[in-house]
C-alpha cells in the first residue's frame, strides 16, 4: 500500500512539472519572452546582462511607434534577435546629420540618446551617414540604438518589415550592474524611463 501511494505522489508531481512545462512553453511562444541583453548598443537604457521581457501581442492589434524598444529578427541572419529603438514609422521622413536626427523635419531631443565619441561624426560610422534624409517605407520601420555611437543598427542595414517585428520589450525583470560597483534593478519598467 505505502508503495502504491509513494507512486501515485511521483505520478502527481510528474504530472505537475509536465503541465508546468506546457504552459511555460505556451506563454513563451504567444505572450512573453524573456531575453538578456548581450551588447552596449542600447546603453544606458539597457545595461549588458539586463534580463527584459518582451510583450509578443504588443502589436496584435496596434503598430510599433516611435520610441518604442523592440525586438527583431536581425536583417542579415534572422536566426539572430536584435533589440532596438524604433526612430522612423511608415511614412516618416527622417535626416541623418552628423549626430542630429530630424524626424519629419523636427530635431529630435532624445534624453535616452548617447554619444560618447566627442567628434562631430561618430568615429563607429565613419563618413558613411554624414547628411542623409530618405522616407520609411510603408510596412517598414527605421530603428537606432540608444548609444550611437557604437551601434550597428538601421543606418547599415536599413529598414526593418514589421513581419520581422517579434515584440515590445516592456520590463527589467533583473539587471546587475557592476560597472560602478554593484547596482541590482529590479523590475524598471521601460516605457517609463524614456
Amino acid at each position: 500500500m505505502a508503495e502504491k501511494e509513494h507512486k501515485s505522489k511521483f505520478r502527481d508531481t510528474f504530472d505537475s512539472i509536465i503541465v508546468a512545462f506546457v504552459i511555460a512553453m505556451i506563454i513563451r511562444a504567444f505572450f512573453v519572452q524573456a531575453y538578456k541583453i548581450p551588447s552596449g548598443s542600447m546603453l544606458n537604457t539597457l545595461l549588458i546582462g539586463d534580463h527584459i521581457l518582451v510583450n509578443k501581442l504588443a502589436y496584435s492589434f496596434s503598430k510599433p511607434d516611435y520610441k518604442d524598444i523592440i525586438v527583431f529578427e536581425y536583417p542579415l541572419d534572422p536566426s539572430k534577435d536584435f533589440i532596438k529603438r524604433v526612430i522612423g514609422t511608415p511614412g516618416d521622413e527622417i535626416r541623418l546629420d552628423g549626430k542630429n536626427v530630424y524626424r519629419n523635419g523636427h530635431l529630435l531631443k532624445e534624453k535616452y540618446a548617447r554619444y560618447t565619441d566627442s567628434s562631430r561624426l561618430s568615429t563607429f560610422l565613419g563618413n558613411r551617414f554624414h547628411t542623409e534624409t530618405f522616407t520609411v517605407p510603408e510596412g517598414k520601420y527605421f530603428v537606432m540604438g540608444d548609444n550611437r555611437d557604437s551601434s550597428f543598427d538601421g543606418r547599415y542595414w536599413g529598414f526593418i518589415s514589421r513581419d520581422m517585428i517579434k515584440g515590445e520589450a516592456f520590463i527589467i525583470y533583473w539587471s546587475w550592474d557592476t560597472s560602478d560597483g554593484i547596482d541590482i534593478r529590479f523590475n524598471r519598467i521601460l516605457n517609463l524611463i524614456n
